[in-house]
């Protein structure tokens, strides 16, 4: 069928040929005084600068504040917490974490924005000297932010128990560090520990405290292994920590034919059971008295540094 009429082409007339419009029409820029020259377009404005600074400012510095506040909420909702944390908000320029702070999102779960908060409350009566080896075991690897109380339970705190975590020379925003970590000294009959205030119930016992914050290094074990550990951290406890003394004389036994085979109770690196067979022995005062390859290995504990700076607390 033929066209009933005919179209001349448009790119014969130029529309094609020069250049599209991207808008329906063009408006003269109001903020220019007539004639002045259109700026470069990477030029910026300087006090559109200033406002985006002034803006990474404010955001830096509510981030500051959302960790305090953060902070200040796990403690208060610790019913234990009735000490002074009013100098926990600070000021201080942002710097970021130190790279190895991923470890620790991929344990125990990322919260933007808030410092994780270990709370431990201990009787000053019987402190528990595994969770101090491994506090400062936990200093080597990451940034850790320390600090001691005195509940209003207990009358009085020996000086040396006051500093077991050492002076802070340098005072950082809290959003500087990987871990926070509070001692309380409190009138309780064994070792208490929450991590997540809302969500989970109080860890008791030494041994299993010195199992969740040793797990922080991140160390994989098999099935074997694990029960092996498990099994020595609980009789370093029962049995020798809190046994009689034919249970404490059959653990040394055990544990002298133990290291007649290996350099550490389980395999050839420290694990939480030597940390906390250790600290058994100092405080049942049974270290003097024990077996050949156990005297070996407890001098092997104490080259380290966290172990020896632990025996400073025993004098």
């Amino acid at each position: 069928m033929p066209a009933m009429y005919k179209v001349r082409p448009l790119h014969s007339v130029g529309v094609l040929a020069g250049h599209l419009p991207t808008c329906m029409y063009h408006l003269p820029n109001l903020h220019r005084a007539p004639g002045t020259p259109t700026p470069p377009q990477e030029e910026v404005d300087p006090s559109l600068q200033a406002l985006e600074s002034r803006q990474e400012e404010i955001l830096k510095r509510l981030y500051e504040l959302k960790s305090a506040v953060d902070g200040l909420s796990k403690m208060i909702q610790t019913p234990d917490a009735d000490f002074d944390v009013t100098n926990i908000i600070q000021t201080d320029e942002f710097s970021p974490l130190t790279t190895n702070g991923a470890d620790l999102d991929l344990m125990l779960g990322k919260d933007y924005g808030a410092l994780k908060d270990v709370v431990i409350n201990a009787n000053p009566s019987l402190p528990p000297l595994s969770l101090l080896v491994i506090h400062s075991l936990l200093c080597e690897r990451y940034k850790i932010l320390s600090a001691v109380h005195t509940h209003s339970s207990v009358k009085s705190v020996p000086e040396n128990l006051l500093k077991c975590f050492g002076e802070q020379t340098k005072k950082q925003p809290r959003h500087e560090y990987q871990l926070g970590f509070t001692l309380i000294w409190k009138d309780v009959p064994k070792p208490q520990m929450k991590f997540s205030i809302q969500t989970m119930c109080p860890i008791e016992g030494e041994g299993n405290i010195a199992r969740f914050l040793f797990a922080l290094f991140g160390q994989k074990y098999n099935a074997v292994t694990s029960t092996l550990i498990d099994s020595w951290v609980d009789t370093a406890i029962f049995q020798l920590k809190e046994g009689s003394s034919k249970e404490r004389g059959a653990v040394l036994r055990s544990m002298n034919a133990a290291l007649g085979k290996s350099s550490w109770l389980v395999g050839n690196e420290l694990t939480v059971a030597d940390v906390v067979a250790w600290c058994a022995l100092q405080q049942t005062g049974t270290a003097n008295t024990a077996p050949a390859n156990v005297q070996k290995w407890m001098k092997s504990c104490e080259n380290l540094a966290p172990f020896s700076s632990v025996m400073k607390l025993l004098k």
